[in-house]
């Protein structure tokens, strides 16, 4: 739970009514949009001014989240949105903890704001930043919603909690849990879902909304990327890829690719997967690393991809060719032992 000292100073922080602003990272998901808009409605009604912030644009999929109309999009408006940063007399930094998350741009606004505008973290993955005067960093959690919700009781306010933000919070839970499946998902995770159910969320609609509710472009870019995927039993190992070109030719939409990665994983004796997807308006090689048991994919990507994560889950970057990152990833793996 966040130490006694930060709560009482963000008690301090919302005593009085204040304009804040909330930030997810850069390509936000189901944990980074759940949780800021769970904040945004708990904020709301202790009678803060707070408005949520995204780096760039987030997943259609995500688009009926109570309140997600009054997103704002740093790239798409960047000098309004940067005097509304400005302006903000509070920062909430969620799901990620080093400002390089959320792009150069928007990180070079962060960091002129940082001396002067008190910052708050509230995030689960290793290595957090020294940014906010407040943090709340614990990777023993499965999601940023499950930690807002502790946040919220930890600040004496859990009555506050009704089902718009329960509805929100839930979003990020199931989501980054893979719908209850991974390690990190505990007997307080299942509490916490009861009480949200018991508050009155539609959980089989959210769950639909989330996983049932596919464009037919992304059900073809998820058989592309099944035709593409590539096992290597002597390493317990899978992986596939998407071309810009092959993502380009089914009208590739924000959100499409989403869970693909998680595919490679669901094959008998399978430890080990990645995801590579090629996007050339940035001139980079995207990945997604997965695992099961001990194999730790934050260890692997840190070292070899420039990512990190959690431990059976990150992300990495390469600038080689999608040819070329996957020979890159292929050869790593002679030299890394996967049990």
């Amino acid at each position: 739970m966040m130490k006694p000292e930060d709560i009482d100073g963000v008690k301090q922080l919302l005593a009085s009514p204040k304009r804040i602003a909330i930030i997810p990272h850069r390509n936000p998901d189901g944990d980074a949009m759940g949780s800021t808009l769970g904040l945004y409605h708990f904020l709301k009604l202790k009678g803060h001014e707070p408005v949520v912030i995204v780096p760039n644009e987030f997943p259609d999929f995500l688009a009926w989240l109570p309140s997600s109309e009054t997103v704002k999009v740093f790239e798409k408006d960047i000098e309004n949105v940067t005097k509304i940063l400005k302006d903000a007399e509070l920062i909430f930094t969620l799901d990620f903890n080093v400002l390089s998350r959320t792009g150069d741009q928007m990180e070079a606004v962060l960091q002129q704001l940082t001396p002067t505008t008190p910052f708050i973290m509230i995030d689960h993955h290793q290595k957090p930043g020294d940014y906010a005067i407040h943090t709340f960093s614990d990777t023993s959690y499965g999601s940023t919603c499950e930690m807002i919700y502790h946040f919220i009781n930890g600040l004496g306010e859990g009555s506050l909690i009704d089902k718009t933000i329960a509805t929100c919070l839930y979003t990020g839970i199931v989501t980054d849990s893979g719908s209850f499946r991974y390690p990190s998902t505990t007997g307080t995770t299942h509490r916490v879902v009861a009480e949200f159910i018991d508050k009155g969320i539609d959980n089989t609609a959210i769950h639909s909304l989330l996983f049932d509710n596919h464009s037919h472009n992304r059900i073809l870019i998820l058989a592309r990327a099944l035709q593409n995927m590539k096992v290597m039993p002597v390493y317990k190992t899978s992986y596939t890829s998407l071309s810009q070109e092959e993502l380009n030719s089914f009208g590739n939409s924000k959100g499409d690719t989403e869970g693909i990665v998680n595919y490679g994983l669901g094959m008998k004796d399978i430890v080990f997967t990645a995801f590579f997807t090629e996007n050339k308006d940035e001139g980079i090689i995207k990945i997604s690393f997965r695992s099961k048991g001990d194999f730790d994919v934050n260890q692997y990507a840190r070292e070899h991809f420039s990512g990190g994560g959690h431990i059976n889950a990150a992300g990495g970057r390469s600038t080689l060719s999608l040819e070329a990152t996957i020979q890159k990833f292929i050869a790593t793996l002679a030299d890394t032992k996967i049990d």
